[in-house]
């Protein structure tokens, strides 16, 4: 049965649809030796598909793997520059790519997977995947500062967020450890709010992508997901919403903020 070359790829290990994508529209896609086009449809069984000149082996068993990304680690298969990449701290065999990048100096939870179907669910601003941070500020944050998180921003580079859902966990010295829950991942975006509101960002650990969550991980630990953890992730975005305010927050004198949907546009994703 034909199907774009996109999803084939995908399927095969190659990335995400999106970037499967690219590839093809850089002409290193060739089916039976004619460089192929966006919108072409193959047949993954029969015809000969090939990228950069190596034969397109059948698609790979699915592998998805959870992962505690430490501080200094980068967020790539490779990096030219020789640094640790998380792809260096899962010793097995076959494709894996991160899914849900976090910056050089950020940490915590990254899904590594095979799986490119998934891998565009997860990153597509339309789906609007939820995912939480612990974030330690230097300075305590004070009511004025923590609504306009709430409302959406204007970043210095002009770009205007979404509407955050955040709230104060624990004071910490002269600073405060927030819970911050965003649908959208422009680059080094929460360091970017904590700036623009005067409250610099020492410290970000991200705990959950959609339903999935860091749970027990040390820095470099890492596990396979179970069946249900796999199919919850592959559900409707809309049925993955989760509230994550303890009960006891506003004993705390915070509540949670109800936040309005938007649909963002954005270029760079996935990089908090």
């Amino acid at each position: 049965m034909k199907e774009r070359l996109q999803k084939i790829l995908a399927r095969a290990g190659y990335g995400s649809r999106r970037s499967c994508e690219e590839l093809i529209s850089a002409g290193r896609v060739r089916v039976y030796g004619q460089i192929a086009g966006l919108g072409d449809k193959a047949d993954a069984a029969r015809d000969q598909i090939a990228v950069d000149g190596r034969q397109v082996k059948g698609a790979e068993e699915l592998v998805y793997v959870a992962l505690y990304k430490p501080r200094g680690v980068i967020s790539t298969v490779t990096d030219p520059d020789l640094r640790t990449a998380v792809r260096d701290l899962i010793p097995v065999e076959g494709t894996l790519y991160p899914v849900g990048r976090l910056d050089f100096d950020s940490e915590g939870l990254i899904l590594m997977t095979n799986d490119g179907d998934l891998a565009n669910k997860l990153t597509h601003p339309r789906y609007e995947h939820e995912k939480e941070y612990r974030v330690l500020v230097a300075t305590h944050p004070d009511s004025e500062q923590l609504a306009k998180w709430r409302r959406g921003l204007v970043l210095e580079d002009g770009f205007k967020t979404a509407p955050a859902d955040v709230y104060v966990m624990s004071k910490y010295g002269k600073g405060a450890w927030l819970n911050v829950t965003l649908k959208e991942g422009y680059k080094r975006q929460i360091r970017e709010m904590g700036k623009v509101t005067g409250l610099p960002v020492v410290r970000i650990v991200r705990v959950r992508i959609g339903e999935l969550r860091l749970g027990n991980l040390k820095p470099k630990e890492w596990r396979y997901l179970t069946p249900q953890e796999v199919g919850a992730l592959k559900k409707p975005a809309e049925a993955q919403k989760l509230k994550s305010v303890p009960e006891n927050s506003k004993a705390n004198g915070y509540q949670k903020s109800k936040t309005t949907l938007r649909k963002s546009k954005f270029n760079r994703r996935d990089r908090d």
